[in-house]
């Protein structure tokens, strides 16, 4: 698996996520096995790129390459203009954002609201891909199978960016109007990865390494690309990777081992936002690390008063300390036929692209 110039250690990739996939998640799903992750997106706006929001996105110190950042935007020249600033800042690969299904997104027609105008579309992928060709910096696009139901133009959408110079394709198997309701299917996927030359990764509702499996059979895909089931999970990746290579599934990680892989993630997290926002953003990431562990329930509804960095990771550590002398390992997670007994509901499943906890307002603009 490549992408333009770049080697990828395997085909199993986070996706993008708002609010999630910032630099410290990334460097951990990587050290976790991903072989390829995506900043989460840095809007187009010029006059935002100065904001403390912006500039942590486009915040890539001590990460492993390749870097990729995904912008979003809804005009050409100023697209490529958000383009050529990541790339000052240490992008190696510019994604195009077309998948958000975000409210405050496609209401001022960017992320999957662009589905709804091809021309306008296309215009953004090539003025991108000039953009990016000047510096020999590949572009890739992110996209739903459509705007919905009876518009599903992923095929034609993707054969365009295919002949502008566009470098791989991945799809979320579901349309803008599911949002992420109902279940993703993998037929559109299948019908652009059999009509294009370039790589395509399949996206959506991949949960398990049994899953993962039955979608790159069921897709022909290049890659897959897991998004919600990385939340509070990173591990994920190493059990995926292990599973398509060997056929068997890896033990649940000891307790210890979360220990030390959320205290690191905390760590990170606040060098990166500082206290008074790393704390609160903080909390869903704990949340969802610990929601199907014995007392998680308790422990995050107890964590929303906890106001310092210090006390968080001395609560963090002392549970997890307790729940080491009641189990070695953490619980086992997938059933025989390798379905996930922690899923989250429907409704969390609505939740979780934005914030499943609530978070006091935090200062930043």
């Amino acid at each position: 698996m490549q992408i333009g110039p770049f080697p990828l250690a395997n085909p199993v990739f986070v996706a993008p996520m708002a609010g999630v996939t910032d630099r410290p998640f990334r460097q951990l799903c990587k050290r976790l096995g991903a072989g390829y992750a995506v900043s989460e997106m840095v809007t187009s706006r010029r006059d935002l790129w100065d904001s403390l929001k912006t500039s942590r996105r486009a915040n890539h110190e001590g990460e492993p390459g390749p870097i990729a950042v995904q912008i979003a935007g809804t005009d050409a020249p100023m697209m490529a203009q958000a383009a050529q600033y990541n790339i000052e800042r240490g992008a190696q690969i510019i994604d195009i954002n077309m998948g958000c299904p975000a409210k405050k997104v496609c209401n001022k027609w960017a992320g999957s609201a662009l589905m709804q105008d091809e021309a306008l579309a296309l215009q953004i992928i090539e003025a991108v891909v000039a953009a990016c060709a000047a510096q020999s910096v590949p572009v890739t696009l992110k996209m739903r199978t459509g705007w919905c139901q009876s518009q599903q133009n992923a095929l034609s959408i993707a054969l365009a960016a295919q002949a502008a110079g566009v470098a791989m394709v991945t799809i979320h198997g579901r349309t803008r109007e599911q949002g992420y309701r109902g279940q993703a299917r993998y037929d559109t996927i299948a019908a652009v990865k059999a009509a294009l030359h370039i790589p395509v990764v399949a996206n959506g509702d991949i949960d398990s390494p049994h899953k993962a499996r039955q979608v790159l059979a069921a897709t022909g895909a290049d890659a897959i690309m897991v998004g919600r089931a990385a939340q509070g999970r990173p591990w994920i990746f190493r059990e995926i990777t292990h599973f398509l290579q060997t056929g068997t599934l890896l033990a649940p990680p000891l307790v210890q081992e979360l220990r030390r892989w959320l205290i690191e993630h905390l760590d990170d997290h606040y060098r990166l936002y500082g206290e008074y926002t790393g704390v609160r953003s903080a909390r869903k990431h704990i949340a969802w690390y610990l929601r199907s562990l014995p007392g998680g329930e308790a422990f995050r509804r107890a964590l929303n008063g906890l106001e310092s960095s210090a006390l968080q990771v001395a609560a963090v550590s002392h549970y997890l300390d307790r729940l080491s002398f009641e189990m070695d390992r953490l619980p086992v997670v997938y059933d025989t036929q390798g379905r996930r007994l922690d899923a989250p509901s429907d409704s969390e499943k609505e939740e979780t692209p934005m914030n499943p906890v609530p978070e006091r307002a935090s200062h930043e603009q």
